[in-house]
């Protein structure tokens, strides 16, 4: 079994305008059922996310958890 695919960068934040994420893309509505989702239709939706992401206007960049995570281990 592989691993399931995710476009989480761990920047949630849902953009009024566009409705997608700050951080990946993705509605509200696909981030609740992307567990529910087959490979294919998770595949079929990381394909247009690039797309989307151009149209999100960008809040200030913010360390994220992950980023924050990497530095702390590296630092150590």
């Amino acid at each position: 079994m592989s691993a399931m695919i995710s476009p989480c960068i761990l920047l949630c934040a849902i953009n009024d305008v566009t409705g997608y994420c700050f951080g990946c893309g993705r509605t509200r509505a696909e981030i609740a059922g992307w567990m529910s989702f087959t490979e294919a239709e998770r595949n079929d939706l990381m394909k247009i996310l690039p797309s989307r992401l151009e149209n999100v206007e960008r809040r200030p960049r913010r360390e994220t958890k992950r980023q924050r995570l990497a530095r702390e281990r590296t630092h150590s």
